[in-house]
């Protein structure tokens, strides 16, 4: 075996039984990487050195005028190759603030992560020329250990594991073993674009880079090896001050936070926002978070990063989506002898009215409206003096839930009954003294419930 297909091996072989259960999908362009990759992988299934299941992917973007051509280049190679072909077609939609390549990417990721319930290993034909590119591109956007560690040789895809198995080969290897099996490969014309920064890096800065330093692509990524070590030992410490720190999956202990030094306390977050799969943070908006942790205890500040928000509440810091404002959210339901059923906003789920049976236990229900009454769920409300069921004495609804110690913007996100313009419930948290009945025959029950469940 010459050195891509022995790399190739040596890098599978402890990841695969002698069974071949589990099947190895290649993300296939029909560039020259991953065709070269996909030759090698059938040439080692041919020589019985592996027995598992191969699969071609092929992902359309629909960027160029040749995408139809590079999937019929694809599906003609694999009907040589006798491997299995899938095309998946996505929609890359531009966003602000991510280049296309990045959009690109993503867009691909999603789509292998789609291709299969089952575990499977995901193979990719990057190089060490493209480990460097990547470094400068992390360089270049002032990326801290880990987006300086490039690309890893193995990472988590969804339920795959994704491999990058020719990192240590370089391009010149790749273009050499393609002329001596003469290969054929499609050109994507926008790789000779400089316009792209991993464009100009490849073409531009590495061919400098080489004249004067002809090693430059492995001290490349050995530096590349070295920040993804460094970035193991951050990770593990993140993980100690989590346990410290974390009172739920979204939610940490603010005295706990606050009494690391600075670099921890940044190490962690980004570790934390991580972990919930956020775009990470930049230092300034860390050091406003910090600043906000400290704010008077009558306060309760919040710092947006990326889609996400910071929220403190009672010495608790919380991660929280990006909500949406549903204070105008108002809808009607007609209560008649079944159930029924309303959507509510911003992935809020439903609302489930059932009338109870008489053997049902419960003992508190909130009674039926009468017939000419106006029923409506809402989110905003005029601060109306309410008793609830757990009270002996009547309170302005926003004092009540302060008491119940409801977090402000989860009061916004609060569904109220009412019955014309009086408020009945709280629905899940409490039920006004006088629409309260312990007749289930004269009653109702209210309950919220994931969509999901509702399409099960």
């Amino acid at each position: 075996m010459n050195n891509i297909t022995t790399t190739l091996h040596n890098t599978l072989k402890p990841l695969i039984d002698t069974h071949g259960n589990i099947e190895l999908i290649i993300a296939y362009s029909g560039g020259i990487d991953s065709q070269v990759l996909l030759h090698a992988l059938t040439q080692l299934k041919q020589n019985k050195h592996i027995c598992n299941e191969i699969t071609v992917c092929h992902v359309n973007h629909g960027l160029s005028k040749n995408a139809e051509n590079w999937q019929e280049f694809a599906k003609q190679e694999c009907i040589k190759l006798s491997v299995n072909f899938i095309v998946k077609h996505v929609n890359v939609q531009i966003k602000a603030q991510l280049s296309l390549e990045a959009l690109a990417r993503d867009a691909r990721y999603d789509a292998l992560k789609s291709l299969r319930s089952k575990r499977s290993i995901v193979l990719t034909g990057h190089h060490s020329d493209d480990q460097s590119e990547t470094f400068l591109l992390a360089l270049k956007r002032g990326a801290g250990l880990k987006g300086l560690s490039a690309m890893s040789a193995q990472t988590q895809l969804a339920q795959h594991l994704l491999v990058r198995p020719l990192l240590s080969v370089s391009r010149r290897e790749i273009e050499a073993y393609a002329d001596v099996n003469q290969l054929t490969w499609v050109e994507d014309e926008s790789n000779t674009d400089t316009c792209f920064d991993r464009n100009f890096i490849r073409h531009k800065i590495m061919p400098l880079l080489r004249e004067r330093w002809p090693s430059i692509n492995n001290t490349i990524n050995r530096s590349a090896s070295h920040c993804l070590a460094g970035q193991e030992l951050l990770d593990e410490l993140a993980e100690q001050d989590l346990s410290h720190c974390r009172l739920s999956d979204n939610s940490l202990h603010v005295k706990a936070l606050i009494e690391l030094s600075d670099a921890r306390f940044n190490n962690l977050l980004r570790f934390f926002l991580n972990h919930h799969h956020c775009l990470m943070p930049s230092t300034e908006q860390l050091k406003q978070v910090r600043l906000q942790l400290v704010a008077k205890d009558d306060k309760n500040p919040e710092i947006k990063v990326a889609k996400h928000f910071f929220r403190r509440f009672k010495g608790t810091l919380f991660l929280t989506p990006e909500y949406k404002d549903i204070s105008d959210w108002k809808t009607s339901i007609n209560l008649g002898e079944g159930d029924s059923e309303i959507t509510l906003p911003d992935h809020l789920g439903r609302l489930v009215f059932s009338h109870p049976r008489a053997k049902d236990k419960q003992l508190a229900y909130i009674c039926l409206p009468k017939q000419e009454q106006q029923v409506s769920v809402r989110f905003s409300h005029d601060n109306p003096k309410c008793l609830p069921d757990f009270r002996q004495r009547s309170r302005s609804l926003k004092k009540v839930l302060q008491e119940l110690d409801i977090a402000p913007w989860q009061r916004k996100r609060i569904a109220f009954l009412y019955y014309d313009d009086e408020l009945v419930a709280a629905i899940g948290h409490f039920i006004c003294q006088p629409f309260i009945v312990n007749d289930a025959e004269l009653g109702l029950h209210v309950s919220q419930g994931d969509l999901r469940e509702s399409t099960e």
